[in-house]
């Protein structure tokens, strides 16, 4: 298992609009394993890359006993809507109602880099809209009317976790830190 630091609201890199990922390759799929581990760990419903500070436009979700993940989503959202509690781990201990589309189809990749979809309703619609928003550089409280985000902005600032420092980061994973031997 690898478990990593989520970011807290605060943190720059939840507001930067995450790259495409272009290299399917071994530290893509450590990133997806440490995506998930630290997801379960949580728990929740799903993380994206920019949530453990990492650019890319991938995410884990776990609904309905469904462990998956997307890479480089593309949504197509009904016209339908859903109102219901939203929270984010990177927010933690706030929810409030949030509007979303109710069906979701979501095309993309695998970790292979193999295409794939992602359909569904309700929960999965939330968490798939949710976690593209994350890649997007939203957070679900930029997307509540002003009074509900007024209340949530409230909260954030009085939560024990604001203002924290945020974690340490590692240049590169290589021992090299990116610099050639």
């Amino acid at each position: 298992m690898s478990i990593k630091d989520i970011r807290l609201f605060g943190d720059p890199v939840l507001r930067t609009r995450a790259i495409e990922v272009v290299d399917f390759d071994k530290e893509l799929r450590q990133l997806v394993a440490d995506l998930g581990d630290t997801m379960m760990d949580a728990p929740g419903a799903g993380l994206a890359a920019p949530q453990l500070g990492v650019g890319l436009r991938v995410f884990t979700y776990y609904v309905d006993d469904v462990l998956g993940h997307l890479v480089n989503p593309v949504l197509e959202l009904s016209d339908e809507e859903q109102c219901g509690p939203e929270g984010c781990l990177s927010i933690p201990g706030i929810a409030f109602d949030t509007t979303r589309a109710r069906h979701v189809v979501a095309r993309g990749q695998d970790m292979w880099g193999e295409p794939v979809v992602v359909e569904g309703s309700d929960l999965l619609a939330r968490c798939v809209q949710h976690e593209t928003d994350h890649l997007d550089g939203v957070l679900f409280v930029d997307r509540l009317d002003s009074e509900a985000r007024r209340a949530a902005m409230r909260a954030i600032r009085e939560a024990e976790w604001f203002g924290e420092p945020p974690p340490d980061v590692r240049v590169s994973p290589h021992t090299t830190f990116g610099r050639a031997m």
